[in-house]
């Protein structure tokens, strides 16, 4: 595991966009949310379709408060909180203002790295470059795993057993793969039904 980043104060945060759409996979799809991406990644997945929030220096740090207030302007009631690996930060600050102010908190994380927060859901989506701890398997919501090749069905089933067992399951296609990898990702659901499958809607829709 790499050195986790620090910030000069824990209550601002690197930043790389935020808007407001739609959730767009696993269980919430359709769920109206604001996003908020923050940057800084150190796990580095080769097909990952958000490169650019991996190094935190290339973007602005913002404090806690203005993006509590944007988030609070837009109408929103509930947010998205991804990366990157948001647990790089520690977002204590940014889910207790978001609680203080009766908005819900969602995250996507690979579970790398310790719980700061406070979360209504949290969804695992464990990477093989660097695992998620024990602990986060035991708390997340949802397991969210990107399948890429057959050998992915093996890694999802390890997570599986370490999950909750009321924990939602979702395998989810990676998206440059997606036509050569969807018959296997059915056939296996149809032969383990405890399983449902994730789709990138929001790239259907051109909406971010």
């Amino acid at each position: 595991m790499g050195n986790k980043p620090v910030l000069t104060d824990i209550d601002q945060l690197p930043v790389v966009e935020e808007f407001f759409s739609l959730q767009g996979e696993g269980f919430h799809t359709g769920k109206a949310a604001y996003f908020i991406r923050l940057g800084g990644c150190d796990i580095g997945c080769n097909w990952c379709d958000s490169r650019f929030s991996w190094n935190p220096d290339i973007h602005p740090v913002i404090e806690t408060k203005t993006i509590v207030d944007r988030v609070i302007d837009s109408g929103a009631d509930s947010v998205v909180i991804t990366g990157g690996e948001p647990l790089m930060w520690n977002l204590d600050f940014l889910c207790n203002g978001l609680k203080n102010n009766n908005i819900s908190t969602f995250m996507e994380t690979s579970g790398a790295y310790p719980l700061s927060g406070k979360w209504d859901w949290i969804c695992l989506s464990p990477k093989k470059n660097m695992p998620p701890l024990i602990e986060m398997c035991k708390i997340a919501d949802e397991l969210k795993v990107i399948i890429q090749d057959k050998y992915d069905f093996a890694w999802a089933e390890k997570y599986y057993g370490m999950v909750n067992n009321t924990c939602k399951l979702f395998l989810q296609p990676e998206w440059s793969r997606f036509d050569a990898i969807i018959p296997d990702i059915v056939e296996y659901i149809k032969k383990n039904p405890n399983w449902r499958i994730s789709l990138q809607v929001h790239k259907y829709m051109h909406i971010p």
